[in-house]
Protein backbone atom coordinates (compact mmCIF):
# COMPACT_ATOMS: atom_id res chain seq x y z
CA UNK A 1 0.00 0.00 0.00
CA UNK A 2 1.13 3.62 -1.03
CA UNK A 3 0.00 7.51 -0.25
CA UNK A 4 1.04 9.41 -3.08
CA UNK A 5 1.03 12.87 -2.92
CA UNK A 6 0.92 15.71 -5.20
CA UNK A 7 0.07 19.25 -5.46
CA UNK A 8 3.15 21.16 -4.01
CA UNK A 9 4.95 24.25 -4.97
CA UNK A 10 5.96 28.05 -5.24
CA UNK A 11 3.19 30.50 -5.04
CA UNK A 12 3.12 34.46 -3.78
CA UNK A 13 0.77 35.15 -0.65
CA UNK A 14 -2.63 35.01 -1.19
CA UNK A 15 -3.01 32.64 -3.90
CA UNK A 16 -4.17 29.09 -3.87
CA UNK A 17 -2.61 25.54 -4.31
CA UNK A 18 -4.58 22.05 -4.07
CA UNK A 19 -2.75 19.36 -2.93
CA UNK A 20 -3.95 15.69 -3.54
CA UNK A 21 -3.26 12.41 -1.91
CA UNK A 22 -4.04 9.02 -3.58
CA UNK A 23 -3.88 5.17 -1.52
CA UNK A 24 -2.81 2.46 -4.06
CA UNK A 25 -2.67 -1.20 -3.08
CA UNK A 26 -4.90 -3.55 -2.17
CA UNK A 27 -6.86 -1.92 0.33
CA UNK A 28 -10.23 -3.28 2.31
CA UNK A 29 -11.09 0.00 3.79
CA UNK A 30 -10.11 3.55 4.73
CA UNK A 31 -10.47 5.27 7.91
CA UNK A 32 -9.48 8.72 8.65
CA UNK A 33 -7.18 10.56 6.20
CA UNK A 34 -5.38 13.58 7.56
CA UNK A 35 -2.67 16.48 6.67
CA UNK A 36 0.48 17.23 7.82
CA UNK A 37 3.14 19.61 7.73
CA UNK A 38 6.58 20.27 8.66
CA UNK A 39 7.82 23.21 8.61
CA UNK A 40 12.28 23.95 8.92
CA UNK A 41 12.72 23.45 12.49
CA UNK A 42 9.78 22.84 13.56
CA UNK A 43 7.68 19.70 14.65
CA UNK A 44 5.23 18.16 12.68
CA UNK A 45 1.70 19.30 13.06
CA UNK A 46 -1.90 18.43 11.99
CA UNK A 47 -3.42 20.34 8.84
CA UNK A 48 -6.45 19.38 8.63
CA UNK A 49 -8.34 15.62 9.00
CA UNK A 50 -11.52 14.10 7.54
CA UNK A 51 -13.22 10.96 8.70
CA UNK A 52 -14.59 8.29 6.60
CA UNK A 53 -17.86 10.22 7.09
CA UNK A 54 -16.72 13.34 6.31
CA UNK A 55 -16.64 15.11 9.74
CA UNK A 56 -13.56 17.39 9.12
CA UNK A 57 -11.21 19.00 11.64
CA UNK A 58 -8.85 22.13 11.19
CA UNK A 59 -5.96 23.34 13.03
CA UNK A 60 -6.60 27.16 14.00
CA UNK A 61 -4.20 28.69 11.97
CA UNK A 62 -5.93 27.17 8.37
CA UNK A 63 -10.00 27.65 9.68
CA UNK A 64 -11.44 29.72 6.98
CA UNK A 65 -8.83 29.04 4.35
CA UNK A 66 -8.13 25.48 3.91
CA UNK A 67 -10.94 22.80 2.93
CA UNK A 68 -10.07 19.07 3.26
CA UNK A 69 -12.07 16.67 1.19
CA UNK A 70 -12.34 12.75 0.20
CA UNK A 71 -13.41 10.84 -2.50
CA UNK A 72 -13.72 7.59 -1.08
CA UNK A 73 -14.12 5.83 -4.47
CA UNK A 74 -10.73 6.81 -5.52
CA UNK A 75 -9.44 6.61 -2.02
CA UNK A 76 -7.81 10.01 -2.27
CA UNK A 77 -8.19 12.95 -0.13
CA UNK A 78 -7.68 16.99 -1.11
CA UNK A 79 -6.45 19.84 0.51
CA UNK A 80 -7.79 23.17 -1.38
CA UNK A 81 -5.07 25.91 0.09
CA UNK A 82 -6.66 29.83 -0.41
CA UNK A 83 -5.12 32.35 1.01
CA UNK A 84 -1.68 31.06 1.77
CA UNK A 85 0.66 33.30 3.91
CA UNK A 86 4.24 32.75 4.05
CA UNK A 87 3.94 31.17 7.22
CA UNK A 88 2.17 28.22 5.78
CA UNK A 89 5.69 26.87 3.74
CA UNK A 90 6.37 23.25 5.03
CA UNK A 91 6.53 20.28 3.41
CA UNK A 92 2.78 18.51 3.45
CA UNK A 93 2.02 14.87 4.27
CA UNK A 94 -0.56 12.48 3.71
CA UNK A 95 -1.66 10.66 6.30
CA UNK A 96 -4.40 8.26 6.37
CA UNK A 97 -5.60 4.99 8.96
CA UNK A 98 -5.93 1.63 6.20
CA UNK A 99 -6.95 -1.87 6.22
CA UNK A 100 -5.58 -3.61 4.01
CA UNK A 101 -6.78 -7.19 2.32
CA UNK A 102 -5.73 -9.85 4.86
CA UNK A 103 -4.77 -7.09 7.65
CA UNK A 104 -6.89 -7.54 10.84
CA UNK A 105 -6.53 -3.80 11.99
CA UNK A 106 -5.85 -0.77 10.69
CA UNK A 107 -2.52 0.94 10.32
CA UNK A 108 -1.37 4.04 9.58
CA UNK A 109 0.19 5.24 6.50
CA UNK A 110 2.15 8.13 5.15
CA UNK A 111 2.63 9.79 1.88
CA UNK A 112 6.07 11.23 0.84
CA UNK A 113 5.33 14.94 1.07
CA UNK A 114 4.90 17.37 -0.82
CA UNK A 115 6.65 20.85 -0.43
CA UNK A 116 4.04 24.13 -0.32
CA UNK A 117 6.47 27.52 -0.44
CA UNK A 118 5.06 30.71 0.17
CA UNK A 119 6.69 34.15 -0.88
CA UNK A 120 6.15 37.41 0.21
Amino acid sequence: VQLQASGGGLVQAGESLRLSCSASGPIFSIDAMSWYRQAPGKQRELVASISKKESTKYADSVKGRFTISRDNAKDTVYLQMNGLKPEDTAVYYCNADLLHVGATWFNEYWGQGTLVTVSS
